[in-house]
């Protein structure tokens, strides 16, 4: 598929004027308004100085005028660069920086965050969430390749930033891909857009393939709290939910706590991290339905593969592979491997970057002879099923051994009185490293190490088994939910 996302966007917004396109403080907003809101939004940018190929930064929560910011951005050729507002100073000023960006969008209420951004050169202005957006005066910039539609910043495993840019076409394949591969969508659902559209997943897949694809959608700024999200579920009768498995963890505590579960939900799908054993049996059993797991990466606009209906579903594979895709799997001296066999995914494809922005190390590092290196070790069964097993940084060699954390750590999802867990490896003088499991126990838990390593013992080979216990309060987790290992090893 070629061509602009706002012009399909638009032409429906013409044909549909009448038909819901967002729901937004339990208000239905028409197509008509949406496009209103985003022609005013784009005479605006117009008179800023904003042209084909400069950068804007938007750090907006999910809104009216962050979806009529993008559309208006994209008819003036430009580039969206949605960041986090919670960042921190330090690495928001880096991302801008290194975005070049020719202006900032902030929400209403943050103007000492503007007055910052304005004091290193950035020309940044505030608005409320659903408009109109004032005047202000971008700054020159040099232009993007024009066919480049978003920038994502993603630190990855390192901590490193980096600029993930993806393109109209790249995110054209992948919301048709997407939605083909879905069978069990239907024409008159209704999504949820609750994670942040910062995040590949969020941005795409929540917000996004909705616009493109026709279907209505329920803005919520934050899933939190999570009876609020519960609330909108219900008023607006959302059918689909797109989550990281933290929401779900979220959403059945809050129906555990004695909520209704919502009636009209009849299709969760799961990215962004490994889903649990343990949250989709409670989701079955607590929402009636399971969880459709996928997996994806910021770098392949996101979706790589996601199981694609109820009927076929596999719990504990991340589905099949999206058509378009060209697959391998490589084992460490770059041997392409048989089905079955554990090695390292690289994936080509219309879905596939380009390359980082301004970052030819990085690009060189990750893409070779026109394939991309995931970093993530999986292994595939004879139907095509992917399992992701862990992130090649993330192995842990126990003499010589490797240790997957996700296999550790679904083990301990099975002790009594567990609640989280992560895994992580050690130095140590002997073996390499060794395995040490990081836990959050269950409330009133009387649960001590040596229970947690004796069943450990009693369910996984003597080398996978943590030599040593860490109970926690909490794990650290990323603003999407997915645990930060590199936190739990520097601590």
């Amino acid at each position: 598929m070629t061509g602009r996302l706002e012009k399909r966007i638009l032409e429906r917004c013409i044909r549909c004027e009448g038909e819901k396109s967002f729901w937004w403080q339990n208000t239905w907003w028409s197509r008509r308004v949406l496009s209103d809101l985003s022609a005013r939004c784009e005479q605006v940018l117009k008179d800023a100085g904003l042209g084909e190929g400069s950068r804007l930064a938007v750090l907006l929560p999910n809104s009216p005028l962050f979806i009529a910011l993008m559309i208006a951005v994209w008819k003036l050729g430009g580039v969206l660069v949605p960041l986090n507002l919670l960042a921190g100073k330090t690495a928001i000023g880096s991302n801008l920086k290194h975005a070049d960006v020719a202006g900032a969008v902030l929400p209403q209420g943050m103007e000492q965050a503007a007055e910052d951004f304005a004091s290193i050169g950035i020309p940044a202005v505030t608005a409320p969430l659903d408009g109109p957006l004032s005047g202000f005066k971008c700054r020159a910039v040099h232009g993007s390749d024009p066919d480049t539609a978003v920038i994502f910043y993603t630190s990855g495993t390192t901590g490193a930033p980096k600029g993930v840019p993806i393109s109209h076409a790249n995110l054209f394949e992948n919301i048709d891909a997407s939605m083909g591969h879905l069978t069990d969508l239907r024409e008159d659902d209704i999504f949820l857009n609750a994670l942040p559209n910062f995040h590949a997943l969020g941005f795409n897949v929540s917000g996004l393939l909705p616009l493109v694809g026709g279907f209505p959608q329920v803005l919520l700024p934050s899933f939190m709290p999570a009876e609020n999200a519960l609330h909108a579920i219900h008023t607006a009768g959302v059918t689909v939910i797109v989550a990281v498995p933290t929401m779900v963890n979220l959403l059945l505590g809050t129906v555990a706590r004695g909520a209704t579960p919502p009636s009209t939900l009849r299709m969760i799908i799961s990215g962004g991290d490994k889903l649990t054993a343990k949250i989709d049996a409670r989701a079955e059993k607590m929402l009636g339905l399971g969880v459709l797991e996928g997996y994806g990466l910021t770098e392949t606009s996101p979706v790589v593969s996601v199981n694609p209906n109820y009927a076929s579903r596999k719990p504990g594979t991340a589905g099949t592979i999206l058509p378009g895709y060209d697959v391998q799997i490589r084992s460490s001296d770059g041997k392409v491997l048989p089905p079955g066999k554990e090695g390292t995914l690289w994936l080509r494809g219309p879905s596939v970057f380009g390359g980082y922005f301004r970052d030819q190390h990085q690009t060189e590092e990750r893409i070779r002879d026109g394939w991309f290196n995931t970093g993530d070790v999986v292994r595939m069964d004879d139907e095509g099923y992917l399992s992701i097993l862990d992130r090649e940084s993330d192995i842990i060699i126990v003499g010589g051994f490797n240790v997957y954390p996700a296999e550790v750590e679904s083990v301990l999802q099975e002790v009594p009185g567990v609640r989280e867990s992560a895994v992580v490896g050690v130095s140590h003088s002997v073996s390499g490293e060794i395995v040490k499991a990081c836990v959050v126990k269950d409330p009133d838990s009387g649960i001590q190490a040596r229970d947690i390593i004796s069943f450990c013992r009693e369910n996984l080979a003597h080398y996978k088994v943590p030599r040593l216990v860490e109970f926690v309060d909490e794990l650290p987790r990323s603003n999407i939910g997915k645990v930060l290992r590199r936190e739990l090893r520097s601590g």
